[in-house]
């Protein structure tokens, strides 16, 4: 197993270079907002505090939204496709969970919460494969 950055054919030029990136950046933001102002976070992501006490929730989760993203630059400015993908592979289990949450909590009537989580998940997925296409072994 190669522990090293071997150069490779990927990085600016790639359109899911691109997507992990914009997807990492607004991960970041939206953990900001959760630790800046929890209340807001929660309703973008689907949900409400009904206490006010609830709002050290919000501040953890923004707290782990940031490491997600954080966990990716790294590996996008080394170019390590590799790892990016296995590491943005996994974390499709995110959004995935969180549009089983807003469904399971809410129902299927707040489909704008719903779409929001799936089309997140559908990306992710359709950019892992992307990721996986092509790397160097």
């Amino acid at each position: 197993m190669k522990t090293t950055n071997a150069p490779q054919n990927w990085g600016i030029k790639s359109v899911s270079f691109w997507t992990v990136l914009i997807i990492a950046i607004g991960i970041i933001f939206i953990g900001i907002r959760f630790i800046i102002h929890p209340q807001a976070g929660a309703l973008g992501y689907g949900l409400t505090f009904t206490n006010p006490d609830d709002a050290v929730y919000g501040k953890i989760k923004g707290i782990r939204d940031i490491f997600s993203g954080l966990t990716l630059l790294p590996l996008l400015l080394l170019q390590m496709r590799k790892a990016v993908a296995w590491v943005f592979t996994t974390a499709i289990v995110i959004p995935a969970f969180d549009f089983f949450l807003i469904l399971l909590y809410n129902g299927s009537s707040d489909l704008t919460h719903l779409l929001i989580h799936g089309i997140t998940a559908v990306v992710m997925a359709i950019t892992s494969v992307l990721l996986f296409l092509n790397y160097s072994k």
